[in-house]
């Protein structure tokens, strides 16, 4: 079963995506990104650091450069091994489907154990061809933007120092109705819901108090419940409908208000009169009801990333799970790491990306769409976790020396 219907609303979505001196990550590209995109590969080939690029780029502009730079061990633990040169994100994106194509470049260096941004620039192409126009960009906390709605080369070119060479530009300006294209930038990324859902951390009592958005934990599970009970009954009724044909004893979810201003979350299962705590239900039931508050949303966030949605879930529920992703796809843009051919018998060839290592220790990628076989294979009716676990991806398999391409595929993007 898909989302409720609801008018989908434009949202911005990533096209392309390359990083420079990240981790594994010492040059890769991800060239026509899906408004789904999938990444399979061994343990250990990168997959969980193309995750965390958009984790880290999420944090710089939550809470400050300087705070996701500290906590992933700076330059000593980011930077690439024996490399020099600053770590470069490069996204290309689109505000609306038919929109110009915005590339936001941001370059990060270290100065004295302090993250200096190095260059930091937005451009757009208004045209299909002609040169790049540039509207914003930065140097160190020196540079400049260009204001208005549509920017072009008339507009004024305004300098606006910044306070210290470890701000955004973009987060700075993002907040001034001067710069609109900034800060449609600005509140794309602090849109993003980069998800580390645990169990656990679901089983909490946190304090009493509706929350619109479920958290990168999800230990405000029951914030949530309370929010949708209050505010949106059709659309939980409409989680629980979901969860019921996933779980089938499942009755409801209830959000109870505790002396002390704590909630307690409780699953009503049939067919039992009393409800059982959150701390005592399964691992897999919690998930999943997470997953699907997550991807039900009245107002989803316009990226969503998952890791390794299979973890404590029956392999028969993740095929309808994939399902699930891709229906809240007409409204959300999504990126999911997975090692589950279940979950990769309901994708198609182009939402897949294969990471591996290869000799010199760096993460390589290439699309499913375009292993020599492969399309031909799903044609006659192949499922792509079939072909995968018969070996036919020729890439990422972990009992191969370095997961890499036979010498008669070279598939890598570039």
């Amino acid at each position: 079963m898909g989302s409720p219907t609801s008018q989908p609303r434009p949202s911005a979505r990533i096209e392309y995506l390359k990083v420079r001196n990240f981790r594994a990550l010492m040059e890769i590209e991800f060239k026509h990104l899906t408004p789904m995109t999938v990444l399979l590969g061994p343990n250990g080939s990168g997959k969980s650091t193309v995750f965390d690029v958009f984790a880290f780029l999420s944090e710089c502009f939550e809470s400050g450069l300087r705070r996701a730079w500290d906590r992933r061990g700076r330059a000593k633990e980011l930077r690439t091994r024996g490399s020099t040169g600053p770590i470069v994100i490069e996204l290309k994106y689109r505000e609306q489907p038919d929109t110009p194509l915005i590339t936001y470049h941001l370059a990060i260096d270290e100065v004295q154990h302090r993250p200096v941004v190095r260059t930091e620039w937005l451009h757009w192409r208004r045209k299909r061809y002609g040169k790049p126009f540039r509207f914003l960009e930065y140097r160190e906390g020196h540079g400049r933007a260009v204001s208005g709605e549509q920017p072009d080369e008339l507009d004024t070119r305004i300098e606006v120092p910044l306070k210290s060479p470890d701000l955004l530009a973009v987060n700075a300006l993002g907040q001034f109705a001067d710069h609109p294209r900034v800060a449609a930038l600005r509140d794309f990324i602090t849109g993003w819901h980069v998800s580390y859902l645990s169990a656990d951390s679901t089983r909490g009592q946190p304090e009493v108090g509706p929350h619109e958005r479920l958290n990168m934990t999800g230990d405000n599970l029951a914030n949530v419940i309370q929010h949708l009970t209050e505010q949106y009954p059709d659309r939980l009724n409409h989680i629980f409908e979901a969860l019921r044909q996933r779980v089938p004893r499942v009755e409801r979810v209830l959000a109870e208000i505790m002396p002390g201003g704590r909630l307690l979350l409780q699953i009503k299962d049939a067919p039992f009169d009393n409800p059982v705590l959150a701390r005592f239900a399964s691992d897999g039931t919690l998930k999943m009801l997470a997953y699907l508050t997550l991807l039900y949303d009245p107002e989803p966030p316009s990226f969503i990333g998952i890791e390794e949605p299979e973890n404590f879930l029956h392999p028969r529920l993740l095929p309808e799970l994939a399902e699930e992703c891709r229906a809240a796809c007409e409204r959300a843009q999504l990126l999911a790491t997975t090692h589950s051919p279940f979950f990769l018998n309901a994708l198609r060839s182009e939402e897949v990306r294969v990471l591996w290592r290869d000799e010199a220790g760096h993460t390589q990628t290439s699309r499913v769409a375009d292993i020599p076989g492969v399309p031909e294979f799903v044609d006659e009716g192949a499922s792509l976790g079939y072909l995968w676990m018969e070996g036919q991806f020729r890439v990422g398999d972990p009992l191969v020396k370095h997961g890499g391409p036979s010498r008669s595929f070279e598939g890598r993007e570039r």
